[in-house]
């Protein structure tokens, strides 16, 4: 790659509702906004390729958007993996050096972290990463970083987040596709993490639910380090689809309305408000009840935050997230998402707005687009921690082992 473009990172989320690509610039410790594109997803369902080419015309028309903006072709790029084939599981590993102490190398460091892994995987199943949570020394456990110290035996526990080969290599091929390299993918929620939580939040025990079009991914983070990963098969368009259905009206038209008028909660909608809805064929619009609208967006909202609340409750996560639960991602933002949630979950709940770059437009600065900029954030401290000599082995390992493949 030319000179210019050394510095740059750039960042492709295939989501089932827009392809979005954004561009910065590595300026010492700065992060500069350089330009994005935005296309309408086709082709893509539930984080899964369902029509090769129509997504590969996607993702061709944001990546011509970006280069347009940012005045630079964009030929490599981090992407955005996520969907209900997306898995995550606890996994433990070490090493025993005998009756005498010896001092922990990186060597050993890297070999109980492979002891970690080596758990049987199906045929189908690869890494796309390994964190990991704690090392223990002998007895002394919450250890972040064993370098360097002395002990007879090392442990390891990891969080090791799997995915479908398929699914992946097909997002990966219709990236390839449409011209651009993919250098390496990532868990959305781990990324999107980088732009929305705090680090207090994360050092306590949180739950970042990232609600998108297709699904809702999470990630759990105690004491600053990943504890668990799921996938929900319930986002947005699961609203959207409830009011077409129970409206009778086309899907665009129920996504129009649910922006414009949807609340999960039916007695904070005023009695009197009614909403036009456009019928299905050449049928004539009706006037209904606002309350009808909440009515049936309500139900589906409680659906998703029970199911949130058992998968947490089920993994025994729901007790450590005393910092409550962070949503993200652009259904969280239909109004009432937040009551209900603290009401289902009893658990302190707020809606995150992404850490915004330099010179970024404000229209980026919203929920739907924490995922793209999460991976600008992720994939600078990444390539800090590979290139910085000094900095804390804890942090070149989390990216070491952080990546597709490690």
């Amino acid at each position: 790659m030319p000179n210019s473009q050394e510095n740059l990172l750039i960042a492709i989320d295939v989501g089932s509702a827009k392809t979005c690509v954004l561009v910065a610039e590595a300026m010492d410790t700065r992060l500069r906004y350089r330009g994005h594109g935005i296309a309408e997803s086709r082709g893509s369902r539930k984080g899964v390729i369902v029509d090769l080419e129509k997504a590969v015309s996607s993702i061709q028309k944001a990546v011509e958007l970006a280069e347009d903006a940012c005045g630079v072709p964009i030929e490599h790029a981090l992407l955005g993996v996520s969907g209900a084939h997306v898995r995550g599981v606890n996994t433990q590993g070490g090493l025993s050096f005998g009756a005498r102490t010896r001092e922990i190398s990186r060597d050993e460091i890297r070999l109980a972290v492979d002891k970690a892994r080596a758990i049987p995987l199906p045929a189908d199943r690869e890494i796309l990463h390994l964190l990991p949570h704690e090392f223990i020394l002998d007895d002394h456990t919450s250890v972040h970083d064993p370098l360097g110290m002395l002990a007879g035996r090392l442990e390891v526990r990891v969080h090791m987040i799997t995915a479908g080969a398929s699914a992946t290599q097909n997002v990966i091929t219709a990236v390839n596709r449409a011209g651009v390299h993919v250098d390496d993918t990532i868990f959305e929620p781990l990324a999107c993490a980088d732009s929305v939580l705090r680090a207090d939040e994360r050092e306590l025990g949180v739950c970042l639910a990232d609600i998108g079009a297709g699904s809702t991914s999470l990630v759990v983070f105690q004491e600053g380090a990943v504890a668990h990963t799921a996938v929900l098969p319930v986002g947005g368009d699961h609203f959207t689809s409830d009011l077409s259905v129970g409206l009778c009206t086309p899907v665009a038209e129920a996504e129009k309305i649910k922006k414009l008028y949807g609340h999960a909660i039916v007695t904070l909608i005023p009695e009197g408000n009614e909403v036009e809805v456009p019928s299905v064929g050449d049928r004539a619009s009706r006037l209904i009840s606002q309350r009808m609208v909440g009515e049936i967006l309500g139900p589906r909202a409680r659906e998703l935050f029970e199911m949130l609340r058992d998968n947490l409750r089920h993994s025994g996560m729901l007790e450590i997230c005393l910092a409550g639960i962070v949503l993200t991602g652009g259904a969280s933002r239909l109004p009432g998402m937040l009551d209900i949630a603290g009401s289902v979950l009893r658990r302190p709940v707020r809606l995150s707005w992404p850490l915004p770059l330099a010179k970024m437009p404000s229209t980026l600065a919203q929920p739907e687009y924490a995922m793209a900029i999460g991976m600008i954030f992720y994939g600078h401290r990444a390539r800090s921690a590979r290139g910085f000599q000094d900095s804390r082995w804890s942090s070149r390992l989390m990216s070491l082992f952080a990546g597709k493949g490690a």
